[in-house]
């Protein structure tokens, strides 16, 4: 697949709910996810999770952790030939303490071999 193939099909996933179908076909079995900080409530370091199964978990954590009302996704914005941003707008429930909050984050994928190799957040 080409960069804007994969900014595409990973942006109409987000925008269907199917964001862990799009891993096993848009990510790289040894891909990396790095968070702007530690994730509240989970160990130290986990703000870098390497490995496809890694980021998989972690989907399945904010899941648990987070009611999703409504997902905006903006994008994809292309760079060069192996990078692309997405902007996410999202109105959620922390499930723990029932508070609803606005997230707006940023992310910035980077492509190589046809699959995504790094995924990176900015809040």
């Amino acid at each position: 697949m080409t960069l804007e193939e994969i900014a595409n099909a990973l942006v109409e996933g987000c925008r269907k709910g199917e964001e862990l179908a799009n891993l096993d076909v848009l990510y790289a079995p040894d891909a990396v996810s790095i968070e702007p900080r530690d994730m509240e409530g989970q160990p130290e370091g986990s703000r870098r999770t390497e490995g496809l199964d890694g980021i998989k978990g972690k989907h399945a954590w904010f899941e648990s952790a987070i009611e999703l009302h409504e997902q905006v996704v903006e994008g994809p914005f292309l760079h060069g030939t192996d990078r692309f941003a997405v902007c996410f707008k999202i109105d959620a429930t922390d499930r723990e303490s029932g508070q609803r909050m606005p997230m707006h984050d940023v992310g910035i994928y980077t492509v190589a071999n046809g699959k995504i190799v790094k995924e990176e957040f900015f809040y």
